[in-house]
C-alpha cells in the first residue's frame, strides 16, 4: 500500500514527463530531504520508480506515450525551446525536423519564416507548415504510427540521406546521466542518424525533463550536436555538455 504523499508522487513524476529531481520533490511537497529519501527508496523497492543519480525516474519503458498525451506534458517548457529554435533558423534555410512534440511546436513558430525548405516525417509539423506557400515542404514516406503521428521505416530514412540541409532540428525521448540519446525503437534511432549525417549544424532540443528520462534504444551522445536548446539545464547536464563541448542554449539573445 502506498501513502497518499507517495501516490501524489507517482502522479507528479507521471504528469513531468517521468523524470524528477529529489530538490523538485522536496520543494513542490514541503518535506524534509530525508522524508523524500525514505519515500522514494520505498517506491524504487516495489520498483514502481527507478533511482538515478540527484532523482528518479519511471522505470525503463519499452513504449512512449501518445503523441496526443505528449502534446500537453511540459508544453510551455515545449514552447519556449520551439521561440530559440525559430530563433536560430535564417529565412532562406534548408532543415530536417524530427519526430516529437517539441519540433511539432518549431514548425508553428517556422510557419512565419519565408523561402524555408523542410524536409520531415513529422505529421503535425508538415500540417503546422503548410499555413504559408513560402515554405518548402517535403513529407517523406514509409509506415504511419498512428499513436506518435508520423512516419518511420527503411524507406523514410533513405528519404532523409538523400537530402544535405544546413540544419537538423531532433528531439530525443531521454538523456541518460552519461550523455548518451536515448530513443524508444531502432526505427528512431535510424532516422535520428539520418539527420546528423546529412545537416551541417545539429540541434537538439529537448526540455529539462528528458534528462535521466529513460528509454531502450541508444541514438547517439551530446558531443554529436553542434547546440542544445532546452528550457533550463540541471547541474550534472550542463557538466556533460562542457565535457562533450556543446553550447547550450536557454534564453533568446537579443540582436544589437
Amino acid at each position: 500500500m502506498l501513502s497518499e504523499r507517495q501516490t501524489q508522487i507517482i502522479a507528479f513524476l507521471t504528469s513531468r514527463g517521468g523524470t524528477l529531481s529529489s530538490s523538485e520533490l522536496t520543494e513542490s511537497f514541503d518535506v524534509s530531504v530525508q522524508t523524500i529519501r525514505k519515500d522514494l527508496n520505498e517506491l524504487s523497492d516495489l520498483g514502481v520508480v527507478r533511482r538515478v543519480h540527484g532523482g528518479i525516474t519511471l522505470p525503463t519503458q519499452s513504449r512512449n506515450l501518445s503523441f496526443t498525451n505528449r502534446q500537453v506534458i511540459n508544453l510551455e517548457e515545449k514552447k519556449h525551446i520551439a521561440k530559440l529554435a525559430a530563433a536560430q533558423i535564417p529565412n532562406g534555410s534548408s532543415l530536417f525536423l524530427g519526430i516529437g512534440t517539441t519540433p511539432s511546436q518549431i514548425a508553428e513558430h517556422l510557419v512565419y519564416h519565408t523561402g524555408l525548405k523542410v524536409i520531415t516525417n513529422n505529421l503535425n509539423a508538415a500540417l503546422a507548415l503548410c499555413g504559408n506557400a513560402n515554405i518548402e515542404t517535403y513529407m517523406v514516406g514509409g509506415r504511419i504510427r498512428h499513436t506518435d503521428e508520423d512516419v518511420v521505416g527503411e524507406e523514410a530514412t533513405s528519404q532523409f540521406r538523400k537530402f544535405q540541409v544546413n540544419y537538423g532540428i531532433c528531439g530525443v525521448a531521454g538523456i541518460s546521466e552519461s550523455g548518451n540519446l536515448l530513443n524508444f525503437s531502432s526505427e528512431e534511432s535510424y532516422l535520428f542518424k539520418a539527420i546528423l549525417e546529412s545537416s551541417e549544424k545539429r540541434i537538439l532540443v529537448a526540455d529539462h525533463h528528458k534528462y535521466l528520462r529513460s528509454a531502450p534504444v541508444k541514438s547517439g551522445h551530446l558531443k554529436d550536436f553542434d547546440l542544445l536548446l532546452t528550457d533550463s539545464i540541471p547541474a550534472q547536464l550542463k557538466t556533460l555538455c562542457e565535457e562533450a563541448e556543446l553550447p547550450v542554449l536557454t534564453e533568446l539573445v537579443e540582436s544589437d
